[in-house]
């Protein structure tokens, strides 16, 4: 089955499509799809999340969620795509959150993130920490903007290679 292997296709955006909309009616969001592996065994990986601003009163994803998520998934793509020999792996974001559609950009506004470029950044640097301002809006590129030190940097969402919030943990543990 093609869909779970190789680079972007119609097929892998599609099954995205899919699980996007999926996932939306049981309250969840797919934060990252990743394919893997290889023709014997292809991977297919879901990072989840509870839809912004659901019901959900304390608390990120849990085990229980991600063993929920992976059996309706897997019956869900077994009866759209057939049986098929792939692993699926469920889990949550984590607390360094990956950074990957335009809403997340806009959503995290105000928190400390790391953004790795294809090309230097700034300064020859490939890597930056700083505060995300947002997108900068009215451009037709997609723009992150972010504060590092005493410098707002406007960055295209093309030229990033990966985008991750920051945790730090708290000074008084």
């Amino acid at each position: 089955m093609k869909l779970w292997y190789g680079g972007p296709d119609a097929g892998a955006t599609t099954v995205e499509k899919e699980l996007e909309e999926f996932l939306a009616g049981l309250g969840f969001e797919l934060v990252q799809l990743e394919r893997g592996g290889g023709r014997r065994r292809p991977l297919l990986r879901l990072r989840i999340d509870h839809v912004e601003g659901g019901t959900r009163e304390m608390g990120g994803v849990t085990l229980e969620d991600c063993s929920r998520v992976s059996r309706a998934v897997g019956e869900y793509l077994a009866q759209r795509h057939g049986e098929a020999e792939y692993t699926l792996e469920v889990s949550s974001p984590g607390v360094e959150r990956p950074l990957v559609k335009e809403r997340d950009f806009e959503r995290f506004a105000g928190s400390t993130v790391r953004l790795q470029g294809y090309e230097p950044l700034r300064a020859g640097a490939k890597q930056v920490e700083g505060e995300l301002v947002g997108l900068v809006p009215g451009e037709a590129e997609p723009r992150a903007l972010i504060q590092v030190e005493d410098e707002k940097l406007e960055i295209p969402l093309s030229g990033l290679a990966r985008a991750t919030l920051v945790y730090r943990l708290a000074d008084d543990l």
